[in-house]
């Protein structure tokens, strides 16, 4: 987003043959630049990362941020909220079994970017860093933050009607550096986890490429998820998706008409 400050003393109204328009002068009218966004060197070539990206969104942050006075909760919020999730990240990523004086046991890798986006963040962890574990891992961290946001953070903040729900989509993919500060980055996992974000009566689900948790042993996903297609707009038909076994068991029966049986011989 370009986020550019304009004084009013900067323009003045002008009038020439009948049309009223405005004028800027020069030095401010050249500081309105791709230059703004902090990208860096927009030509720089950027190499692929390989990524697991990860859409948390805040339901009901629209109706929270326009109640009455949200001058007084919506920023107190977000100031708490952040904290606690980029916190509560680092410790469900941290292996508390074993102590290290020279450094911290991981289950996985850190988060590279950490984003906010107006409602809700994107998180990108670097998937070459570690295996097929370290992968099912950033999805158990990432289901963790979503439940403890209900049943740790909501029950300690002092916030007038703060949103209920932290809902989250991931997906696995390559992702390219936008400029060259490495502060923005584009690729189709980003679009893939947003939609899924968005998947109807689904708070947690993640696309299927990249992983494989019906190979796994960890009893966290044969227990939690069931597996299904569906549409998802932009991206591609009969997408294979992973979603809670309790979400799907309390949809509507209209809801539960958009996931389609996957054949036993796949996922």
């Amino acid at each position: 987003m370009i986020t550019y400050k304009q004084e009013r003393k900067d323009l003045v109204k002008e009038e020439l043959d009948g049309d009223n328009f405005l004028l800027l002068n020069k030095k401010k009218y050249e500081q309105f630049s791709t230059d703004l966004m902090g990208l860096g060197e927009m030509t720089e070539q950027t190499e692929p990362v390989e990524a697991i990206a990860a859409v948390f969104d805040l339901q009901g942050f629209t109706k929270f941020s326009s109640q009455v006075d949200s001058h007084l909760s919506v920023p107190p919020f977000l100031k708490v909220f952040l904290t606690w999730l980029v916190e509560q990240i680092k410790v469900e990523m941290t292996n508390k079994t074993y102590d290290f004086d020279l450094g911290e046991k991981l289950y996985g890798p850190l988060p590279f970017l950490v984003k906010f986006m107006g409602d809700g963040l994107l998180v990108l962890w670097d998937a070459s860093k570690s295996d097929a574990i370290g992968h099912e891992n950033v999805i158990i961290c990432a289901y963790e933050v979503c439940e403890k946001y209900k049943t740790e953070f909501l029950p300690n903040v002092d916030i007038t009607a703060p949103p209920k729900l932290l809902r989250c989509g991931l997906a696995r993919g390559k992702i390219y550096s936008v400029g060259s500060n490495g502060n923005d980055f584009a690729g189709s996992c980003i679009n893939i986890a947003s939609r899924i974000e968005k998947l109807p009566s689904a708070r947690f689900a993640f696309n299927l490429r990249g992983f494989e948790p019906k190979a796994s042993q960890n009893i966290f996903f044969k227990e939690k998820f069931i597996y299904k297609k569906v549409d998802i707009r932009g991206i591609g038909h009969d997408e294979r998706v992973a979603i809670l076994n309790e979400d799907y068991s309390n949809m509507s029966e209209g809801d539960k008409e958009y996931y389609n049986d996957i054949e036993s011989s796949n996922h």
